[in-house]
């Protein structure tokens, strides 16, 4: 199965991470050890904070020769699994290839947690090993409902190692000269929503 795979072929038999790249954009999941999984259902808390740091990275990757995306990219992590992620950065001029499933990956991948544990699970545990193998050199896990950040660096062993972890004020981000990042204004777009 390589090319025009229906929803049907995908609850069938298990998918290589090609498949679900030609999948249409009607079929949403992520590809688990060749089968489609439900990804998150993002509540506006979510994506106010995946905006807002979309607008921070962008602005500072403007100046600094790289590029953002948001959450659509079908990143290909093993022959039979693919992510996508909230959204990542791409630093030295370097970029994903421009149709299909990537396989060039970020330097940066950021991932918002959901309040399901579900979610949680994924975003802490199962997505760690997977960015891990892939060699994304730094991996953030924001969670809106603890207030907190925390960044992920690769190590030469394909571990990775806690670079930096915040609840609040201004914090510079490893890896990102020159950029830093005020949690309290961050969390405080969260509070607006209940004004």
């Amino acid at each position: 199965m390589t090319h025009d795979v229906s929803l049907d072929d995908a609850a069938r038999e298990p998918l290589t991470a090609e498949d679900w790249a030609a999948l249409s954009e009607d079929a949403a999941g992520e590809l688990v050890d060749g089968r489609l999984v439900e990804e998150e259902m993002p509540d506006a808390i979510h994506e106010t904070v995946v905006i807002e740091l979309v607008t921070r990275l962008a602005a500072w990757a403007k100046l600094h020769n790289g590029r953002v995306y948001g959450s659509e990219l079908k990143f290909r992590i093993r022959p039979r699994t693919g992510r996508k992620a909230d959204l990542c950065l791409y630093l030295d001029g370097r970029r994903p290839e421009a149709r299909g499933l990537v396989s060039s990956m970020p330097d940066l991948i950021v991932e918002v947690v959901s309040p399901t544990p579900r979610d949680g699970r994924r975003d802490r545990v199962e997505k760690v090993q997977d960015y891990a193998a892939a060699g994304v050199h730094y991996y953030w896990i924001v969670d809106p409902e603890l207030r907190a950040i925390e960044i992920l660096e690769l190590m030469s062993d394909g571990r990775y190692v806690r670079a930096l972890s915040a609840s609040g004020g201004r914090i510079a981000i490893p890896g990102c000269a020159g950029l830093a990042i005020d949690l309290d204004e961050l969390w405080s777009e969260i509070d607006r929503l209940d004004a």
